[in-house]
């Protein structure tokens, strides 16, 4: 059994990469039993309308938030593949405006290829971006499998009037992203074993990025809406926005940030889009403008660990950006919410 194996051999997709496609998603729902009349009188968030997380009423003017996410390896070094891991759960809690409080782990390990002391790693990267969160990785759960998992259970807490939703975005509303685009291209590349040495760098650091900024926002009340960019791509999220808001968007994509374009474009007629591209172009493409195929293959690339999307009112704008800018977060302002159009994103 050898120590060096590659993390990210195990499994034909990686990070948020490997998520079920949109479509067959909501297929698998609407045969588990859901009933949309049926309630919960403490539930103030389901998965009716995609959120990153559920939160519960605890009675005393704050609620509980609670999410579970977890992956296939994203990157080979074990210690990495923790921390991004752990900074992709933890920006569930962030997306909804609230702040972490404890997690527990996800492991699933084949022992008869990894060593333990591997699965030891990554855990250790967990912890300490556990730790950057303020937070205990407090225990967890681990069954032996063919291919290794892992993620987190991160419970958090938030004020109720503070709590931000996927729905909520309103005409007029201006777009923020705080992550470049591109990390599913890039992780594809490394695990051709075509990316530089450079551009998986940019990646690794990008990925364990914590979205802690979410929680700084909470209080802005022109914060009308966020979400986190992740599996579903910048395209499939902010659609999810916009069906829950019942609105529609208009996207300047000169001004929406990715790794570089060039290098990009290099990779791609390489042979390095990941599978989940095309499932969230077949999902999406009918409800968004036509796009060139640079356009597609990043708005449509699928995130790991991405950026926090936000809709703000215009006159919160400089307040927001006051408050990306002291979190060290990026500030791109990428598009406008508009009135519920013939497309739900229009690309411009």
């Amino acid at each position: 059994m050898a120590e060096t194996a590659a993390l990210t051999s195990f499994n034909p997709g990686s990070g948020c990469g490997c998520k079920i496609a949109p479509n067959a998603l909501q297929e698998v729902l609407g045969a588990s039993g859901y009933d949309p009349k049926e309630s919960w009188s403490d539930l103030l968030v389901g998965h009716d309308a995609n959120d990153d997380a559920a939160v519960m009423d605890l009675g005393d003017g704050t609620a509980l938030i609670h999410t579970t996410d977890f992956f296939t390896p994203i990157v080979d070094d074990p210690y990495t593949f923790g921390q991004i891991a752990a900074a992709n759960a933890l920006s569930d809690v962030y997306a909804m405006g609230g702040k972490p409080s404890m997690a527990l782990a996800v492991l699933c390990w084949p022992l008869d290829k990894l060593p333990a002391k591997m699965a030891g790693q990554v855990i250790a990267g967990a912890r300490d971006s556990c730790r950057k969160a303020g937070i205990p990785l407090a225990g967890g759960h681990s069954i032996e499998v063919p291919q290794p998992i892992f993620g987190l259970s991160v419970t958090g807490r938030v004020a109720i009037p503070q709590m931000k939703k996927n729905g909520g975005a309103k005409p007029g509303d201006r777009l923020y992203l705080t992550k470049s685009l591109g990390v599913g291209i890039v992780a594809t590349a490394m695990k051709k074993g075509i990316a530089l040495p450079e551009d998986a760098l940019w990646a690794e650091e990008t990925m364990a990025q914590l979205n802690h900024v979410g929680a700084d926002l909470a209080p802005i009340q022109g914060v009308h809406a966020m979400t986190d960019v992740t599996g579903f791509g910048l395209i499939g999220h902010l659609h999810e926005m916009m069906t829950a808001s019942d609105c529609s968007a208009t996207l300047d994509y000169a001004s929406i940030p990715t790794y570089s374009k060039e290098r990009l474009a290099d990779l791609y007629a390489m042979g390095s889009m990941p599978t989940g591209t095309t499932k969230n172009y077949v999902t999406y493409y009918g409800q968004v403008s036509p796009v060139s195929g640079e356009q597609l293959f990043l708005l449509y690339d699928p995130q790991t660990s991405g950026g926090l999307l936000i809709a703000v009112d215009p006159n919160s704008e400089a307040e927001v950006e006051a408050c990306l800018r002291a979190a060290g977060s990026q500030v791109h302002a990428i598009g406008t919410v508009a009135a519920n159009a013939d497309y739900r994103i229009i690309i411009e």
